[in-house]
């Protein structure tokens, strides 16, 4: 489907980016394609305001500045594709690059560690194997006379 029909950006099940939040910009491309690098308006910035965004609630706005606060300038992420020589192409891969941090940014945490001890038989099995490292290197030693 043609960028221009899409409803929006999927992010996740949840979130659905409206195309009329992102917004594009088009320069040339220090990247691979010949003499066509020095006509062709190939790189794509994608840009996305997070701070008036109406795709997020409070609390997945809020874990989104938690997370990707170094990346957004004044509430606004942008992302920049030139790595295709077609600027269809890059746009493309912008669209699923932005889709991707978002996703991972908003991704719950891991619940925490619960910590626990070794058992008796990994103990056991840990002391052996360096019992079997001390008397391998103890054969390697020049026998000494008492």
């Amino acid at each position: 489907m043609p960028a221009s029909h899409r409803p929006g950006l999927r992010v996740s099940v949840g979130v659905v980016i409206p195309e009329s939040e992102l917004s594009w910009r088009f320069s040339r491309s220090s990247g691979p394609g010949g003499q066509g690098v020095n006509t062709a308006n190939s790189r794509v910035e994608l840009v996305w305001d997070a701070a008036s965004s109406s795709a997020l609630s409070p609390a997945q706005r809020q874990r989104l500045f938690e997370r990707l606060g170094g990346r957004l300038v004044d509430g606004v992420l942008t992302i920049a594709a030139s790595e295709h020589r077609a600027q269809l192409r890059n746009r493309d891969a912008a669209r699923e690059r932005l889709a991707a941090l978002i996703a991972e940014a908003l991704r719950p945490p891991a619940p925490p560690r619960r910590p626990t001890k070794p058992s008796r038989g990994s103990k056991e099995r840990r002391l052996k194997a360096k019992q079997r490292r001390t008397d391998v290197k103890q054969m390697r030693r020049r026998p000494r006379d008492i």
